[in-house]
């Protein structure tokens, strides 16, 4: 059969097309001949409800056929579900998003860290536990946004010495903003895993590809800058080293599943109420949800390699070693196991956390970003923020603030900014140590790394974050 045919007898274009056609090669195996395929398709397509569990054309049925839990009006539970908070003084918008998120009947727990602000669905620094669901608006637009440093085998003072060709290697081996790619394309094993995993992931591929080892706009950046170790700190010697630190995602795959996968959740959960819409979810029993799921690793894998391939190709011009490499996701779903039972973790904008686990914590571009160890807190799901978190929009900060202010900030930073917006200036992030300190119950700080050359989209680009 055709794709014309199976229209024709009632299945409509799209998903539901893909799946009548592993229904027809299951049938066909089956031993079922062609005018029997046809009589029981066009049987199905008039009900569906009646073959949800057939054998052959279940998964047909329940692709044309909503879940009966989407049908129904939604309820909010009498209470939400159990949540706990960091910080002080965070918005009420993000608190009552983290709220609405504990509302849905497939949620377990949530935390709120303390870099916490409102976004789309669940608030950037929200950490949601779900049962056998993802939210993909929980996950967040830019999936698998992503913080790496490196240490070198140069010492400190190279910031000073060698500044200009910092400057230079950032200029020349990195790429920022929307549709941002290199004229000769990067080249890492990602490329080749199977990018034909679901028909939307092989439609991106050649897109993927001209945007490997570049960076987004918003809040992502490469810098370079310092760190001071301790004693055995590390497991590297006491004393100051030269680092390259970066923040970035899945470019603009990521975001064209994320949009994808959204559309079709919220398809999928229209009684949801306008404040709870962008929380609609996909249950990972479905086949929507699986392929979710499966794209959703595959940008994790992709934007792991954006940002080797951004230190290799900086590291090779410097000349230089790796002494350490730590790097971790943000805007990620895992399944965790938590309080005795299986669940989905979402961290959008949080950190994974768990015992001994290290991380990334970036501040602002003129503030510290701090390496930390994970203590595995129950009540925060094994999180912790992942950055300063903002304090006023980006509309706000450009009405706010002035060249000269973000200048004068720079100069007592020491810092040598190559391109950015006023909206990234560091008087609109929270104090990073303010933050630290609000969790730490949650990580130990082990070492700070200190911004110097620091280069971001320019101004004009919108953000991506």
């Amino acid at each position: 059969m055709k794709k014309r045919e199976l229209i024709n007898l009632g299945i409509p274009p799209g998903n539901a097309t893909k799946v009548a056609f592993k229904a027809i090669a299951a049938a066909r195996a089956a031993g079922l001949d062609v005018a029997q395929m046809r009589s029981q398709i066009t049987a199905l397509a008039a009900n569906p409800m009646l073959f949800r569990d057939d054998a052959l054309f279940g998964e047909l049925a329940r692709a044309l056929s909503p879940d009966r839990n989407s049908l129904a009006p939604f309820v909010p539970r009498d209470e939400p579900a159990p949540y706990k908070q960091w910080g002080r003084d965070l918005e009420p918008a993000a608190v009552t998003q983290l709220i609405n998120a504990c509302s849905l009947p497939i949620t377990a727990r949530g935390a709120l860290m303390p870099d916490a602000h409102p976004g789309y669905g669940l608030p950037i620094g929200g950490v949601l536990a779900t049962r056998d669901a993802v939210i993909p608006y929980a996950v967040g637009v830019d999936i698998a946004c992503r913080v790496k440093l490196s240490v070198f085998d140069l010492p400190a003072s190279a910031i000073e010495t060698r500044a200009g060709k910092l400057a230079a290697l950032l200029e020349e081996e990195t790429r920022f903003g929307i549709g941002a790619s290199f004229k000769q394309r990067r080249v890492h094993d990602v490329m080749d895993e199977d990018w034909s995993l679901i028909p939307l992931t092989q439609q991106l591929k050649d897109k993927a590809w001209s945007q490997l080892g570049t960076s987004g706009s918003g809040n992502h950046f490469v810098e370079f800058g310092t760190v001071q170790l301790g004693e055995a700190t590390l497991g590297l010697a006491p004393g100051s080293y030269l680092a390259l630190l970066s923040h970035s995602g899945s470019r603009g795959s990521g975001a064209t599943i994320a949009a994808h996968f959204s559309q079709l959740a919220m398809a999928q959960h229209k009684q949801l109420p306008s404040a709870l819409k962008h929380l609609a979810w996909l249950s990972l029993q479905s086949a929507e949800g699986q392929e979710y799921w499966q794209a959703m690793e595959l940008m994790g894998e992709y934007a792991a390699a954006n940002h080797a391939c951004i230190h290799r190709y900086i590291r090779e011009r410097l000349g230089a070693q790796t002494l350490l490499d730590i790097e971790n996701h943000h805007n990620f779903a895992w399944r965790e196991e938590h309080d005795g039972e299986s669940l989905i973790v979402h961290r959008k904008g949080a950190t994974p956390a768990g015992v001994g686990v290290l991380g990334v914590i970036p501040g602002s571009m003129a503030s510290p970003t701090y390496v930390v160890r994970g203590k595995g807190s129950v009540d925060a799901l094994d999180s912790a923020a992942h950055g300063a978190g903002r304090v006023m929009s980006r509309t706000a900060a450009k009405q706010r603030f002035t060249l000269k202010q973000l200048k004068c900030a720079l100069e007592k930073g020491r810092v040598t900014l190559l391109s950015a917006g006023l909206d990234e200036a560091p008087m609109v992030y929270k104090d990073i140590d303010a933050v630290m300190a609000a969790q730490n119950d949650l990580v130990e700080p082990l070492a700070a790394f200190h911004p110097r050359i620091v280069k971001m989209a320019p101004g004009n680009e919108p953000p991506e974050d």
